[in-house]
């Protein structure tokens, strides 16, 4: 009887441990509304991408529960991020964000930075571009690297929206495969990328570097010329006549990208949820011919995936930022 006893016990252990064992990885689903918030005003790039994901999400049924866009603008996205830092181990709020992710931690603007939070899934990138009117005398990226290596300081250069921004990083890692002196860059920085190509056009700078999809229209209207674009390989549609600067001997690839990050303190199975929707979202077809029509490339990285490239992007990010005289020292 007493055998039997024991065997009656630990089969009840077994069935009790069951509960437990069915909450393991990937068993997870949001129970409410889901918030993804943005750190900028309805309108914007981020908020875009945003309500396509939203749109995604439910109309294919991705998710059970509703689906809500939360704008946190102001900051450069540290409003954002201070709001989705108050909800520790919370799977139903997570953030589209962007590369001040990164750069705001390195400059000083922000205490919070990529290791406060638990990265998702990489979504996107939006390379950078390097614009010129149409009767500038550089012609190619290789005129703008000798002009770089020779002068540094003899072009203005328009950017938007903050110094220490991803436009500002590409300046400097332009100028630095150039060979020239990146503190000798003489940048102006503009509110928005609509101000930066108005002075372009009015001959207030003399390049603009921005993501490249803002030239398309200025392209087709033969108003401007674009001379590289900061991309590992040619980009496609209206873009797709633009070298690389790889192309023209310069190892300069700089993306702006859009990164879905949660809360610190998420488990192993509401990462596996997000990372299984957000996958699915970017393999759709609407997503993909979103991105096409933005100027943007698909590029859908994991969590695991994507906390390494945080890492190596800080690391590359730190370094020019440094030499550019704008990182906080550590």
């Amino acid at each position: 009887m007493k055998l039997n006893f024991r065997a009656v016990i630990a089969a009840l252990a077994l069935a009790a441990a069951a509960p437990a064992a069915s909450a393991q990885p990937g068993t997870w689903k949001p129970a409410r509304n889901v918030e993804i918030v943005v750190g900028v005003a309805p309108g914007g790039g981020i908020d875009r991408t945003a309500r396509v994901v939203q749109k995604i999400l439910q109309d294919q049924r991705l998710l059970e529960v509703t689906a809500t866009v939360v704008n946190k603008p102001g900051g450069g996205g540290t409003i954002a991020q201070a709001y989705l830092n108050q909800r520790p181990g919370d799977a139903h709020v997570w953030e589209i964000s962007a590369t001040s992710l990164l750069t705001n931690h390195i400059t000083g603007k922000s205490a919070i930075g990529h290791k406060d939070f638990t990265p998702l899934a990489m979504l996107s990138d939006e390379y950078i571009g390097f614009l010129v009117r149409a009767d500038s005398p550089l012609s190619t990226g290789r005129d703008l690297l000798d002009l770089l290596r020779s002068d540094p300081g003899a072009l203005p250069i328009g950017i938007a929206t903050a110094a220490g921004n991803t436009n500002h990083i590409a300046a400097g890692l332009a100028a630095k495969a150039a060979g020239g002196d990146v503190r000798r860059l003489k940048v102006v920085v503009f509110g928005s990328g609509g101000e930066s190509m108005t002075a372009l056009l009015g001959g207030h700078v003399g390049l603009v570097v921005t993501p490249s999809a803002n030239a398309i229209a200025h392209l087709q209207a033969g108003k401007m010329r674009v001379l590289a674009v900061a991309s590992p390989a040619r980009l496609e549609g209206a873009l797709a006549i633009v070298p690389t600067w790889k192309e023209q001997r310069a190892d300069v690839v700089v993306a702006n990208w859009r990164p879905a990050i949660g809360p610190k303190g998420l488990s192993a199975a509401q990462v596996a949820f997000w990372e299984d929707a957000l996958a699915r979202v970017t393999s759709s077809d609407e997503w993909k011919s979103d991105v096409a029509r933005s100027g943007s490339v698909s590029h859908y990285l994991n969590s695991r995936d994507l906390s390494a490239f945080f890492d190596a992007q800080y690391a590359q990010f730190r370094t020019v930022l440094t030499e550019l005289g704008l990182a906080k020292q550590p």
